[in-house]
């Protein structure tokens, strides 16, 4: 059944009256003042410096098609990505996630492309059920598969299975083939595994898990992984499609200002600062889609971020008691933000201050990234391979499920929405 007009037109009037409440016309403003005067540093209640600037902090623009055919600085670049089942309950109690990570290369490898690591990571209550496995090689050589055995939690099992899969696969693949990046690894997503560091802000029970081997184990990899390339002098970046990131918005919350930050999320405050438009005849129009800007990208100088999950890799946190060979400081997540008003979303850039910190270093991997993002629309190219590569589509989902099924002699816990969904009848 579908609307009929009546309540069509009763949805537009409720809409009418949501916005007649929800002015943001000082929004501008008030995000001009919080980047001109609340950044550099931005301090938390504890005094904390929790983002900070790295060299002179400016707002800028490029052109996008002279960007997009700009000499890039980096002659290959490897992404690499992990791709999930996501997490699946069964009958006999198991939860469980599988993960498949892959590189990509531009210009392409076949070699490199072929080569894979499978992780699968159970949850079970009963202790005797599923025990660590070995890695299994398989493929020739090329590629290789493991099983582990998530801690126990009463409860967030299927964000512990799906967490540990995805970072473990994607953090020994990158470990495994790291001598073969010459000039750039991007990793598709953010730098560390934060998804594992944001479970110290939900639960005690959560909290005290990441101090467990496993996780403990996930973040040591990519701990490992930024050592590796701060030795062999090789940039290593995250590329965060779909930031969410709160420090920005948080902080200033807690500044006892009177006021709250009027944006969701970081991502946006930073769309609302970066969003250009032409200069309409009509005030009333000047901050529609059809008015905006979209020959150019813009994007933001690097920050140092210390703040929510970054704090536990700031040179004061504790890294969850992973082992840091070099300066503490180093591992500092610092990022930049890129505007691509064509699609009207964010990019998020990660890297470790190891890298960054060096000015030249910071320009060659600004310019890397905006020419991309400007000639494929999206992810640099090396990225989008990878996501091709690591994805595991939903009929390959299913499959595999079906397996689990009959290894396991049980069926998948179905709930109403996986019939609905799928298109079956009860």
């Amino acid at each position: 059944m579908t609307l009929d007009p009546i309540h069509v037109e009763a949805i537009a009037r409720l809409a009418g009256s949501v916005a007649e409440t929800a002015d943001d016309s000082d929004h501008e403003q008030f995000a001009t003042t919080v980047w001109e005067g609340w950044l550099d540093p931005l301090v938390d209640t504890r005094g904390k410096r929790v983002i900070e600037p790295l060299g002179d902090q400016q707002l800028q623009c490029v052109d996008i098609e002279d960007i997009a055919l700009a000499e890039r600085p980096f002659p290959t670049v490897h992404g690499i990505d992990s791709g999930t089942i996501n997490p699946t309950a069964f009958k006999n109690g198991l939860v469980l996630d599988l993960a498949h990570a892959a590189m990509g290369v531009e210009p392409s490898q076949v070699s490199t492309h072929r080569k894979r690591t499978i992780v699968a990571t159970a949850h079970t209550n009963d202790s005797t059920q599923v025990a660590d496995g070995q890695w299994v090689d398989y493929d020739a050589g090329h590629s290789r598969y493991r099983l582990i055995r998530a801690p126990q939690v009463n409860k967030y099992a299927e964000a512990v299975v799906h967490a540990l899969a995805l970072y473990f696969a994607e953090g020994n693949h990158a470990l495994e083939h790291a001598d073969k990046v010459d000039d750039l690894l991007i990793l598709d997503g953010p730098l560390y595994p934060k998804e594992i560091l944001t479970w110290r802000d939900r639960t005690p029970e959560l909290e005290e898990l990441t101090y467990e081997a496993r996780p403990k184990r996930v973040l040591e990899q990519y701990v490992r992984l930024v050592e590796r390339f701060v030795d062999r002098d090789v940039p290593i970046v995250g590329f965060v499609k779909n930031p969410s990131a709160r420090v920005i918005t948080s902080t200033i919350a807690n500044k006892e200002l009177g006021f709250e930050a009027p944006w969701p999320d970081d991502t946006a405050f930073f769309t609302r600062l970066l969003e250009r438009h032409h200069q309409p005849a009509d005030a009333a129009a000047a901050r529609t889609a059809e008015n905006r800007r979209t020959d150019e990208l813009t994007f933001t100088s690097w920050f140092v971020s210390r703040g929510g999950p970054d704090g536990t890799m700031a040179a004061a946190g504790d890294a969850l008691g992973v082992d840091r060979r070099l300066d503490p400081e180093l591992y500092e997540v610092t990022f930049c933000i890129v505007y691509d008003p064509r699609h009207d979303i964010c990019y998020k850039l990660e890297a470790p201050y190891a890298v960054t910190r060096d000015a030249e270093v910071r320009q060659r991997l600004t310019t890397q990234v905006l020419s991309e993002v400007a000639a494929e629309r999206g992810p640099p190219r090396a990225v989008a391979k990878a996501d091709e590569l690591a994805r595991i589509s939903a009929a390959e989902k299913t499959s595999l499920r079906r397996k689990f099924e009959s290894q396991f002699g049980t069926d998948q816990l179905r709930t109403y929405d996986s019939i609905r969904w799928a298109g079956e009848e009860i």
